[in-house]
């Protein structure tokens, strides 16, 4: 679709490629025949199909693929060769360096990228989308733990963006979709998207200025204070890649402020009240697994699974802000699902209040 960014490297098309840049560029190769196509899901996959010039003579399979198709990338086409999608003397070769010779037929097969699919609607997934409130501009939804926000690496499909997407025709015209703030996979509770251009501006606009007020239930091992602020930057964690960090702003890191109240303590297991201040990767997980207090079940900061949990014990509960477009305050709280309920009424028993 136009307007959108393609993340992957390897499925971009690369100036220094492509007649005329100043690079060297093969002669490009003579069509045998004209392209067939064939059909693999909902997508139908180009075919090339040409013989080896003479200039061409002696060169690696994978260069003279690229002249064939010119405004992929030589790493793509690299893959598309390494996956069965190329022939050579009407064979399957997955050896980009195998050498070629004039006269010599070969085939490519533009198979899309899962990324290139990935901003497409999935009506089957509409059951998972529970809306709280929904207006011209404004949309609140309830994201379950374990859906994914935005397509990306191993979730090409299946995400809060297909769901988007399948619900409302104007979300194929938005950045995103609309979705103008994240929460993790594994992390459930309230979300806002935007419905509009003008309210997708207004929101993103309101969370950068800090007007929108987020507050989440977390439940971390540890005895945690009865109040704190962490205010410590975050980012990359120079060690792994996967993970964010506290780190200093030479380093990269980004200002960060978390308020922290501690409502019970039980079990050796302490029930919280975050407030965002900030919005950075992870800041909650970030924050507390850096004073020695990760969450349940977050394996990736440390925290150890209990109480039932397996996945990180986490909850968006509330958020308040003004409408983005009528800018009438409006505030909305949900209920954390019955994993996290029962955990927690283990520690703090019925008490989620989050004033």
């Amino acid at each position: 679709m136009a307007g959108r960014a393609r993340k992957a490297a390897d499925y971009r098309e690369r100036p220094s490629d492509l007649p005329g840049s100043g690079a060297a560029v093969d002669a490009p190769l003579e069509p045998a025949a004209e392209g067939d196509a064939e059909p693999q899901g909902e997508a139908a996959i180009e075919r090339r199909e040409a013989v080896v010039p003479a200039g061409q003579h002696g060169q690696r399979f994978d260069r003279v693929l690229v002249s064939l198709a010119p405004e992929f990338s030589r790493s793509h086409v690299q893959h598309l060769i390494e996956a069965g999608h190329a022939r050579w003397l009407g064979e399957v070769v997955r050896v980009p360096a195998r050498r070629v010779r004039a006269g010599d037929a070969v085939t490519l097969d533009l198979v899309p990228t899962e990324e290139s699919r990935a901003f497409r609607p999935e009506p089957a997934l509409l059951p998972t989308l529970v809306v709280v409130h929904e207006d011209e501009h404004l949309l609140v939804v309830h994201k379950p733990a374990g859906l994914v926000v935005h397509p990306a690496a191993g979730h090409w499909s299946g995400t809060l963006l297909n769901v988007l997407l399948a619900h409302h025709a104007g979300a194929a015209a938005l950045p995103r979709a609309g979705i103008v703030h994240r929460l993790d996979k594994d992390t459930s509770g309230l979300m806002l998207v935007g419905k509009t251009l003008a309210a997708v501006t207004a929101l993103v606009r309101d969370i950068a200025t800090r007007e929108v007020d987020r507050r989440y239930l977390a439940l971390a091992w540890g005895a945690v204070p009865a109040a704190l602020r962490i205010d410590a930057p975050i980012g990359r964690d120079p060690r792994s890649r996967l993970r964010m960090a506290v780190v200093s702003v030479a380093q990269g890191g980004r200002e960060a402020r978390t308020d922290i109240e501690c409502i019970a303590l039980s079990e050796g297991v302490s029930a919280l009240r975050c407030k965002l201040h900030t919005g950075r990767t992870h800041q909650i997980r970030v924050h507390l697994a850096s004073k020695g207090w990760p969450l349940l079940a977050d394996a990736l900061y440390g925290g150890r699974p209990g109480l039932g949990l397996e996945r990180q014990a986490l909850h968006a509960v509330r958020l308040a802000l003004r409408h983005p477009v009528t800018r009438a305050p409006m505030s909305f709280e949900v209920a954390p699902p019955p994993d996290f309920a029962r955990a927690w009424a283990r520690v703090a028993g019925a008490t989620m209040s989050v004033d």
